[in-house]
């Protein structure tokens, strides 16, 4: 039988399975895209009961299988996402979707009460975005629904969530607290003062370290369990643990995340209005963060392309670097692209698509113009940090066009680009995990891959 330890890998999109052995090379996976359902409003959510079905089934089916003895089990999720447990330890709520909008008299009465949006953002070192900001969601459940507010025994983040569903134990985490929720103080460290003053604290559980871990008896076999992390953190991890000279990850897919675990300073009002965050690592120490909806623009864009020049889609995938192209439309900079995701006061009212004569060239064009936007970004994560290196991963590494451009316009650092599939898994098995790794670690496993700057 092999060791091995398991994960849950749960994004919005695909639900993962991993087995990784002791020397955390992956054994087994398991991808299902699950059925959404809707909330009380119509608004399209996850389906918690179907999830939490997908679980139980995969890991016992794993429990039975002969050729796997399997040590530790954890779990790496997307975050603003809470579930509301009664005193049963039953959801009270569906799994409120983080891009459901809170209503505008929720929010202005919120910040009546509890301080301006650039204010709070900067001392929980996030900007100020709705449900995205998880600890908003408590307060609109508060306002709103206070017949199930006043049920609620314990909130969990997803992730801890996940972990529940195997320990029965309710916990909060580092990571899951500080992605962008609106509740912790970065300052004081501890949860803001709003939290305290809403009673929100008192449904919220004991804070325990990301790395801890629940050994429990689950169908008659001795397990440890991990308490859950962030994915985003989760996939910096094995990064932290590999390198010790300062670098920057840049994770690209339905956002793009500039992430640079050695910037320490406090966020100002101007960082929140650039919608730079934080994010807390395992051990408590801050991650200075800019991002932007960027695989969610390129998506619908790329949808426009494929319609206007009668393309199948899918078609982008093939499009490679072409210099030519390139350099003649840098010749004349202009902004063509109406964003529909990314609010910005520099954007045409539409999309001239018409005056250019190919599908290759309007993709160049909108790769140069969300390139504009992604170096903005990562400038505004490095500060002013000492980084020379910056490491690429998730589903952009394998966009020609825009690895082509990250070399070109980050010249002069040592610009990687690391094939992972695993991503933020492997992160949460490292994390319960008592086995060291070195400085090859990413070399071995990743794939990575030396940019080459364009010469022109």
């Amino acid at each position: 039988m092999i060791k091995v330890n398991a994960v849950f890998d749960i994004g919005k999109t695909n639900k993962k399975f991993f087995l990784f052995d002791e020397d955390y090379n992956e054994v087994y996976r398991d991808y299902v895209n699950l059925p959404l359902t809707e909330d009380e409003d119509g608004f399209e959510t996850e389906d918690l009961e179907a999830l939490r079905h997908w679980i139980k089934n995969t890991f016992d089916s794993i429990l039975e299988a002969s050729e796997y003895d399997v040590k530790t089990l954890n779990f790496s999720s997307y975050g603003a996402s809470l579930v509301h447990l009664d005193y049963k330890g039953k959801a009270l709520t569906p799994l409120y979707n983080y891009i459901k909008e809170i209503p505008q008299e929720i929010l202005d009465e919120y910040y009546k009460q509890h301080g301006d949006p650039l204010t709070i953002g900067a001392e929980t070192a996030s900007p100020q975005s709705g449900m995205l900001n998880s600890g908003l969601q408590l307060y609109w459940i508060k306002k709103t629904k206070p017949e199930i507010f006043a049920q609620i025994k314990h909130s969990l983040h997803l992730p801890q969530y996940l972990s529940y569903l195997f320990t029965g134990i309710p916990v909060s985490e580092y990571t899951s607290i500080g992605c962008h929720t609106n509740l912790w103080n970065y300052e004081q460290e501890d949860y803001h003062k709003w939290v305290h003053d809403e009673d929100i604290d008192k449904i919220l559980p004991p804070i325990v370290p990301t790395s801890a871990s629940i050994n429990t008896i689950y169908r008659d076999k001795k397990i440890k369990i991990g308490v859950g992390i962030h994915d985003s953190s989760s996939a910096l991890l094995p990064y932290i643990l590999s390198k010790k000279k300062p670098f920057l990850l840049l994770s690209t897919g339905t956002w793009s995340i500039a992430l640079n675990p050695f910037n320490s300073e406090n966020l100002n009002k101007e960082d929140i209005s650039n919608n730079c965050l934080n994010y807390l690592r395992i051990d408590g120490k801050r991650v200075k963060a800019s991002r932007f909806f960027m695989g969610n623009e390129y998506r619908l864009q790329v949808e426009k392309l494929c319609e206007y020049y009668k393309k199948e889609y899918g078609y982008h995938r093939e499009v490679k670097f072409d210099q030519n192209i390139y350099l003649n439309l840098i010749e004349k900079p202009a902004v063509y692209f109406k964003f529909e995701g990314i609010s910005l006061q520099r954007l045409p009212q539409k999309t001239e698509l018409n005056l250019f004569d190919t599908f290759e060239e309007a993709y160049h064009q909108l790769m140069i113009e969300l390139m504009e936007l992604q170096v903005d970004t990562i400038n505004k994560a490095i500060g002013n940090s000492k980084i020379k290196k910056i490491f690429i991963d998730g589903g952009f590494t394998d966009n020609d066009v825009f690895m082509k451009l990250m070399s070109h316009h980050f010249s002069s650092f040592k610009v990687l680009s690391t094939h992972s599939p695993l991503g933020s898994a492997l992160g949460a098995a490292m994390v319960i995990s008592d086995k060291q790794i070195t400085s090859q670690f990413l070399k071995e496993n990743y794939r990575m891959k030396k940019l080459v700057p364009l010469l022109f």
